[in-house]
């Protein structure tokens, strides 16, 4: 499990985290595969839900993190208590 997953919200209860926090992709703001990627679309408001917005390229920056992507209903974020899927 993501150590991420371990941390707690001000109020005591565990933090939902984006996308990119989970996953660790560099495409938020000031990332580190910002300058080669670009800032991803999901960045900054749709980080629990990155499954519906186009052009997220997890695909292929994921290819530097897992050696296997066959879509969203595959990823670990996705499959986490952080995804947002209702």
């Amino acid at each position: 499990m993501n150590w991420f997953s371990f941390l707690l919200s001000q109020n005591g209860e565990k933090k939902k985290l984006n996308c990119w926090e989970y996953m660790e992709c560099g495409r938020e703001e000031g990332g580190k595969n910002v300058e080669h990627f670009g800032i991803c679309p999901a960045f900054p408001d749709h980080g629990t839900c990155c499954a519906e917005v186009d052009g997220t390229f997890c695909d292929l920056v994921r290819g530097f993190i897992e050696k296997e992507f066959s879509g969203c209903r595959d990823c670990n974020y996705y499959l986490s208590e952080h995804y947002d899927k209702n």
